[in-house]
């Protein structure tokens, strides 16, 4: 019985000593795991649809981890907040942003991580511990669906009864005045013919025109010597006469001077005298047209006897 329970207590410690040392090497793993990776967290505005839990993470186009969790915000359920795993070496910075990407247009989609200048600092926990939280930005696959969502509404706008109605008169209209047009067609082609006419005829006209004015060119240019000599010469002229005129001046400038100094001044008593004797010869000629003979003889004339 002794050695019996010998070997149970050997088995017993035996058991014992495997299981601590496949807990200290699961842990060992774990803490090598942890340190070879980092948590992240990105929070969505938008729907994650076909986004999975193991989904890929990529920076700028190369694998960097793993979706390892997907869950709604429980202060806001529009917002899906993804944990991200990424290799610890992963250079995610302050500015680095997270978007929703797709592989093709029917791929699977997966998280796109972008940006990181070099001189940016790395995105770090926080003082309490708490999981970094990446910076998102809308994806194509949103911003598709907002300008598809957007050119819906335009088109039930466009589509409207009202603006259908103005199309079908639209339509009308110009199925009245094609009718119109072919009901005149004679006519507008004999308009037609006379346009082109009227046409020749201006172009024929221009021609004449440009000839004429070519040929006043030529004239003019080649006057324009003989034009320029006597232009020459008539200035020339002036510029004597104004010589001679201002060499006249000159001589008789004491005598101008005089003339209006003396000369001025007597001028107004003679127009003053000049002024009364036409009034005087004016008085003369009144009274002989009224009575020459009483004005010539100084008494009236005298009366013919008439016999009885």
């Amino acid at each position: 019985m002794e050695t019996r329970a010998n070997y149970v207590l050997i088995g017993a410690f035996t058991l014992l000593t495997a299981v601590c040392l496949l807990l200290f090497a699961l842990w060992a793993a774990k803490f090598s795991s942890d340190r070879n990776w980092r948590q992240y967290e990105v929070i969505f505005n938008e729907p994650v649809t076909g986004l999975t839990e193991g989904g890929s993470v990529q920076y700028n186009g190369i694998g960097v981890g793993t979706v390892d969790k997907l869950s709604l915000d429980r202060d806001d359920a529009r917002r899906v907040i993804a944990l991200l795993k990424l290799k610890a070496d992963t250079p995610v910075k302050v500015d680095t942003s997270a978007k929703l990407s797709q592989q093709g247009i029917t791929g699977v989609p997966f998280i796109q991580l972008t940006g990181g200048s070099p001189r940016a600092a790395r995105l770090e926990p926080n003082d309490s511990g708490d999981i970094p939280i990446i910076r998102t930005e809308p994806s194509a696959l949103q911003n598709i669906a907002d300008t598809a969502n957007r050119l819906v509404a335009r088109m039930d706008q466009l589509l409207s009864e009202q603006n259908i109605k103005r199309i079908s008169d639209t339509l009308d209209h110009v199925e009245q005045a094609t009718g119109a047009i072919s009901d005149n067609r004679a006519d507008i082609a004999a308009l037609i013919a006379n346009a082109r006419q009227a046409t020749e005829t201006l172009n024929s006209t221009l021609a004449t025109a440009n000839g004429s004015i070519e040929r006043i060119d030529r004239d003019v240019v080649s006057q324009l010597p003989a034009l320029m000599t006597k232009l020459d010469t008539t200035v020339g002229k002036l510029d004597s006469v104004a010589s001679n005129a201002n060499a006249m001046i000159a001589e008789n400038r004491p005598a101008l001077q005089s003339f209006a100094n003396d000369g001025l001044a007597q001028l107004g008593p003679t127009l003053a005298e000049l002024r009364a004797l036409i009034r005087d010869l004016r008085r003369v000629t009144d009274r002989l047209d009224g009575s020459p003979t009483r004005y010539i003889l100084g008494r009236d004339a005298p009366k013919e006897f008439e016999p009885k």
